[in-house]
């Protein structure tokens, strides 16, 4: 039966067995210093013709191994592991042996002005010293090292591709875990043929990878490439699916960093490697200046966007953060991932519907914020269609509300979450985004709360997005649906989408519309293909594609400008400013009025009428014609054709 005192000697036990190895470390490098300090000056007098010798153990030693001992704990010596012994340990030891030097001189000074201290001694104690603490250390590493090595036998061998920095701690982390065996290295680059890394060889290209992988019987092939563009990392993949082995990749800095994923681990190849376009590096330093000891709402907080865009507000140093969700379960999951990653964030969870003047006046006076993120929507065309009222009520009503209710609380900042298809709209959808961007650009007034719009593409694996239904598809052993072979579409990340969020309200002016540099767009049957052979199967052979037509309400091809909207470059390069257009502050208010009146009376006809005067370049009928080549255009990034500021 465990007893009430169990826990705090079960903890006294653990903390001196942790205590016991270092202690250990520390007795056999003040037993190596006085060994050297002794046999130096043992050594010196004996080739002298002095006829008596110093006494092994003296007042001198002592001082000796004081001051040197002093200086060890100072320089850090015993923060590392033998176990990882390397070159900077070894400088580190030289580096304390040379300050210990000194260190002894002081002391011996002061004690007896170093009348029995030879210069000899003085001169090749720091070598010494350093001899005899840094083999034991090394000599340990490669004790065990080879041990790994020798349990390999048993362990799975791995063919690593690129041998630079990511794979050389590779190497290191699957030898410790003893599971793995590396058996070479293969790298493009011309001066690393024939080399070792680790006792690893470099054995080829990368276009040896078929023939190099047979020919050593390796059984995972590891893609430790991390820095290398989207279209080098299609045709490593392409190699690594030719020869029919699994393979993994090491995760970005950026995925460390941002605590998506831990050094040393193995992932497999996410469909975001294979973009077209590489991650855009927000600047840091202005996001957390902003953001820094700030109380921020956020709408929306338990969906794809808003609970990223919590997490990144905590990660920079906002130190409350307001969660205003309808669904419980979301609210719950957030609130609880946030506390877990976060403990010393404030939370003030609100769960109600933002359109609620009441809810947000309530989480607004909780939490006081001077930022307010509003990401609450619903976003998935097809069924929007067939749903006005609620689209009108939640997109622009809804936003009407969160807005007005921002300004009369004195809110500084107001960034509303919008999309690439409220640019020319042909959908629902669009169209109510572009009408919630039309109100917040006619809120005018600078002494009040700054209104910035950010507006951005298809977000990879978002809730409802194509990625997670692939994914699911291809599991179910398909077939995959595609709408159209030609369509296509702009993708960025969850972090990417967020992180534009929280650098557009940095730098954001009033009533502007900012988007990302979102690269070439992406073919959705080529993203299908790809993610079918990431899945290990090919497509049209082992998983079939389907196409089901155009879906009510979408386009062949999307924009991210519309013709009329002059842009301008912003401070991050990968970020541009378009101009708002002009909008009637009380045609749009009168409008909104209306639709309001309409949602009441649940009338469709009026809402859909009211809905194309509001937004006067809504047109619907173009969904089904954009599916043919002449009517399909695509503005590219920045639109070239658009009128500069």
């Amino acid at each position: 039966m465990k007893t009430p005192d169990d826990g705090p000697m079960t903890g006294l036990l653990e903390r001196i067995g942790a205590a016991v190895p270092r202690a250990a470390v520390v007795a056999h490098d003040l037993c190596m210093v006085a060994v050297c300090w002794t046999v130096l000056v043992q050594y010196r007098y004996m080739l002298s013709t002095a006829t008596v010798l110093p006494p092994l153990w003296s007042a001198e030693t002592a001082l000796v191994l004081v001051a040197q001992g002093l200086v060890f704990w100072q320089m850090g010596l015993y923060r590392g592991v033998w176990r990882f012994a390397s070159v900077p340990d070894l400088i580190n030891i030289a580096k304390a042996s040379v300050f210990g030097l000194f260190a002894v001189l002081l002391v011996l000074f002061i004690y007896n002005r170093l009348e029995q201290a030879p210069r000899s001694v003085l001169v090749l104690y720091p070598v010494c010293l350093s001899l005899l603490l840094g083999t034991p250390r090394l000599l340990y590493r490669w004790w065990k090292d080879q041990g790994l090595i020798n349990s390999d036998k048993a362990a799975t061998r791995v063919l690593i591709l690129g041998a630079g920095h990511a794979g050389e701690a590779l190497v290191r982390d699957l030898r410790r875990t003893g599971a793995y065996a590396p058996v070479g290295f293969l790298d493009d680059a011309a001066r690393l043929r024939g080399t070792h890394v680790h006792g690893v060889p470099v054995l080829g290209t990368i276009d040896d990878l078929q023939r190099i992988a047979r020919e050593t019987a390796a059984k995972l092939l590891v893609i430790a490439m991390p820095s290398i563009d989207a279209a080098r990392m299609r045709a490593v993949i392409v190699a690594c699916e030719d020869t029919g082995l699994p393979f993994r990749t090491v995760p970005r800095l950026n995925d460390i960093l941002e605590g998506r994923s831990l050094p040393g681990e193995l992932k497999e190849v996410a469909i975001e490697d294979l973009l077209g376009r590489d991650p855009v590096v927000p600047d840091w330093k202005a996001m957390r200046e902003w953001i820094g000891g700030r109380t921020v709402l956020v709408t929306g907080a338990g969906g794809s966007i808003g609970s990223e865009l919590c997490r990144q507000c905590a990660r920079h140093g906002a130190s409350r953060i307001a969660l205003v969700e309808i669904d419980e379960l979301s609210l719950i999951t957030v609130q609880a991932m946030l506390r877990r990653d976060f403990p010393g964030i404030d939370l003030v969870p609100v769960l109600g519907d933002c359109g609620d003047a009441a809810v947000m006046r309530h989480a607004l006076a909780l939490s006081r914020p001077q930022a307010v993120f509003h990401a609450a929507a619903y976003k998935q065309v097809p069924l929007l269609e067939a749903q006005l009222r609620e689209a009108v009520r939640n997109n622009v009503l809804a936003t009407e509300t969160v807005a007005r209710e921002s300004s009369g609380a004195g809110v500084d900042t107001f960034v509303l979450i919008s999309t690439d298809k409220a640019v020319d709209p042909v959908n629902v959808l669009g169209a109510t985004k572009r009408l919630a961007e039309m109100f917040c650009q006619s809120l005018t007034d600078p002494r009040s709360t700054r209104f910035v719009t950010v507006r951005f593409g298809n977000v990879l694996d978002s809730a409802g997005s194509v990625v997670p239904l692939f994914r699911e598809q291809i599991r179910s052993g398909g077939p995959v649906t595609v709408t159209d072979a030609e369509v296509t579409r702009f993708f960025m990340t969850i972090p990417e989408a967020c992180q534009l969020i929280l650098q557009a309200a940095a730098i954001g002016s009033q009533q502007a519309i900012y988007t990302l540099d979102m690269g070439e767009p992406v073919s959705i049957r080529l993203l299908a293909e790809q993610m079918i052979r990431l899945a290990g199967k090919q497509p049209g052979k082992d998983i079939a594609i389907v196409y089901t037509g155009l879906r009510p309400g979408e386009k062949l091809h999307e924009t991210l400008f519309h013709a009329d909207e002059r842009y301008r470059p912003t401070s991050h390069p990968k970020i541009l400013q378009a101009e708002p257009r002009k909008v009637s502050a009380e045609a749009i208010a009168a409008a909104l009025q209306r639709l309001r009146d309409a949602c009441g009376a649940y009338d469709l006809d009026t809402l859909s009428t009211l809905l194309r005067e509001a937004v006067p370049e809504f047109s619907p009928g173009e969904a089904e014609d954009s599916a043919r080549p002449q009517a399909a255009t695509v503005v590219a990034f920045p639109g070239r054709s658009a009128r500069r500021i």
